[in-house]
C-alpha cells in the first residue's frame, strides 16, 4: 500500500472498504519517542496537515492486526502503528483541508481530539510536511554531501545478521560489533564462495569465456536472491578485470522522476569502490549542461537506495583489485520505467530514458579500457503484501494457478528481452499495465540498448516466497555478449 498527496499522484492508492470507523483512539510510534507527541494548535502545518509519501503494511500486536505507516522515501526511520480504520483519514490529509473539514468528511466516529492526536504522531515521525521532516531531510542531505563515498547500509546489515547467527542470540551488541570488525569481511567472502560453489557445482559452463558486455542480476536481499547473484557473479571470477563497472539500479524510494545519477563511490564491509570521475566527466559532456543537471538533481535518492550497493560487494569479491590495490571504479544510476510517458520523465523535469541511453553509449565508446554494465533488476512482486487478494502458498488450485500465471508471464517477458525485442517488451508491459509489477524494466532495457549485445542468455530464473504466501519476488540472472 502506498499513499501520496493527490498533488503528487493525482489521486490516492491504498486499501478501500475500511468499513465503520469506531476505533481511532490509540497510536504507537517506533522507535519510541521520548514523550507522547502533543498537538500544537499554533503550528500551521498541523492545522492543514499534508501527508508525505508513505507506505502502509499489516502488522500484528498481540492478537490484534494493525496498520504500520512508514516513510516511503526512507528519510525517517520511524513507524506509526494505527488501527486499520485510519485509512479513511489519509486521503483527506492533502494540505488543503482543515481539521474540522477532515472530521466532517470522514465521519464514522472520528472526533477532533482523536484526529489531533493522530496528526501529532505523524508529525513526530516525520510523515507530515513541516519543520520536523525538513530537519530530518536536511540532516540526511548534509550527511550525504559530507563524504565522497556512500557508507555501507544493506551489505553491512546482512553481515551483521550473519555474524549474529554465528555468535547466537545471547551475544551483546558490543560482541557483535567486535566480531564484525575482526571477522566480518572474511565471513562475507566465505558466504559468497559457498553460494557460488553450490550454484555452479554441476553447471555445464561454470565460468564465462571472457568478460561479458553486461549481466542482469537481482537486487532482492541476498538470502532470497543468492542463486541468481551467484549464477552470474560466480562465472566472472576468472575473466579479465574490467576498468570500470556501471551499475543500473531501480529507484525504490526517491523523488526523481527520470534517470538519477550518483556522484559518489560506494563502500561495503569489503572496502571502497571509488567513483569513476573520468567516466562521469565524459558522460556530463555528452549529456550537456541542462541534461546533466537533470541527471544529478535528485542525487540524494541514492542515500537510501539498495539496488546498487548490493552489487558492490560482489564486484569487490569476484573482480578483485588492480596492481595498485584498488577495486574497480564504478558509476551508479537509477533508471525509471520507460513504459510510462514513452520513456520521458514522469513529470517532464527529470532526465529522459533515451537521452541517457545515447549519452551512455557514446561515453563508453569514448572511454579507454573495458566496461562492464550491470543491470540490478528484480521482476515480479505479487501477493497480499503487494495489495493482491490471492495468497500464493499451499497446494490449493487457486494458489497454484496464481503462481503459474506469474511464472508464465515472467518467462514470456524474459524471452522478449533475450531476443533483444526491447520495443516489444515495453509495448507488452505498457499494454498489460505491468500486471505482475516488474520493478526494473528500465534498467534491463537500458542495459540492452547501451551495450547492444549480439547475444543474450538466461542463466537462471528463481522466485522467493515467504511461508504464508504473502509476498513473492522473482528474479533472473542473464549475460549479454
Amino acid at each position: 500500500m502506498l499513499w501520496k498527496s493527490d498533488r503528487e499522484l493525482g489521486g490516492w492508492e491504498g486499501c478501500a472498504g475500511v468499513g465503520s470507523v469506531a476505533a481511532y483512539a490509540w497510536f504507537m510510534t517506533t522507535p519510541e519517542p521520548s514523550a507522547t507527541p502533543v498537538f500544537d494548535p499554533g503550528a500551521a502545518h498541523q492545522q492543514r496537515p499534508k501527508l508525505r509519501a508513505i507506505r502502509g503494511f499489516p502488522a500484528r500486536m498481540g492478537e490484534q492486526m494493525v496498520l504500520g505507516l512508514a516513510d516511503a522515501r526512507q528519510i525517517s526511520d520511524k513507524v506509526v502503528f494505527v488501527p486499520p480504520a485510519v485509512q479513511a483519514i489519509l486521503p483527506h490529509m492533502n494540505g488543503e483541508r482543515t481539521l474540522d473539514e477532515i472530521v466532517g468528511a470522514v465521519g464514522r466516529g472520528l472526533t477532533r481530539p482523536i484526529l489531533e492526536g493522530f496528526i501529532a504522531q505523524l508529525d513526530e515521525a516525520g510523515l507530515l510536511f513541516g519543520p520536523v521532516f525538513e530537519t530530518m531531510q536536511a540532516k540526511m542531505r548534509q550527511e550525504f554531501d559530507s563524504s565522497s563515498v556512500l557508507p555501507p547500509a544493506t551489505s553491512a546489515a546482512f553481515l551483521d545478521s550473519v555474524v549474529g547467527q554465528t555468535l547466537g542470540e545471547n551475544a551483546t551488541q558490543q560482541e557483535r560489533d567486535a566480531a564484525v570488525k575482526e571477522h566480518g569481511p572474511g565471513k562475507l567472502r566465505e558466504v559468497f564462495d559457498q553460494w557460488m560453489n553450490q550454484t555452479l557445482e554441476k553447471a555445464e559452463k561454470p565460468s564465462f569465456d571472457e568478460l561479458p558486455k553486461a549481466v542482469v542480476v537481482p537486487h532482492v536481499d541476498y538470502p532470497r536472491g543468492w542463486l541468481n547473484y551467484a549464477a552470474a557473479w560466480g562465472r566472472m571470477r576468472v575473466v579479465d578485470r574490467p576498468d570500470r563497472v556501471i551499475i543500473l539500479g531501480t529507484n525504490h524510494f526517491g523523488e526523481g522522476t527520470g534517470v538519477v545519477g550518483c556522484d559518489k563511490g560506494y563502500q561495503t564491509p569489503l572496502g571502497v569502490c571509488e567513483l569513476d570521475r573520468e567516466f562521469v566527466a565524459t558522460l556530463r559532456r555528452r549529456l550537456g549542461e541542462e541534461q546533466t543537471g537533470r541527471l544529478f538533481a535528485n542525487r540524494y535518492d541514492h542515500e537510501r537506495e539498495h539496488s546498487i550497493e548490493l552489487q558492490i560487494a560482489w564486484v569487490q569479491h569476484c573482480l578483485g583489485k588492480d596492481e595498485a590495490g584498488n577495486f574497480c571504479k564504478v558509476f551508479g544510476a537509477l533508471v525509471h520505467d520507460p513504459t510510462v510517458s514513452n520513456g520521458e520523465s514522469y513529470d517532464g523535469r527529470g532526465l529522459g530514458f533515451n537521452p541517457f541511453v545515447e549519452a551512455m553509449k557514446a561515453a563508453i565508446a569514448e572511454m579507454p579500457g573495458r566496461t562492464l554494465v550491470v543491470s540490478s533488476a528484480d521482476l515480479s512482486h505479487m501477493g497480499p503484501a503487494f495489495g493482491d487478494q490471492q495468497a500464493l502458498a499451499g497446494d490449493a488450485a487457486e494458489a497454484e494457478q496464481a503462481r503459474n500465471k506469474i511464472f508464465q508471464h515472467d518467462r514470456e517477458m524474459l524471452q522478449l528481452l533475450a531476443e533483444k525485442k526491447t520495443d516489444e517488451l515495453i509495448a507488452a508491459m505498457s499494454w498489460q499495465q505491468n500486471p505482475t509489477r516488474w520493478c526494473s524494466i528500465g534498467n534491463m532495457v537500458a542495459a540492452v540498448r547501451i551495450v547492444e549485445p549480439t547475444s543474450i542468455r538466461i542463466l537462471n530464473y528463481a522466485a522467493a516466497m515467504d511461508q504464508e504466501g504473502m509476498g513473492l519476488v522473482s528474479s533472473a540472472s542473464m549475460v549479454m555478449n
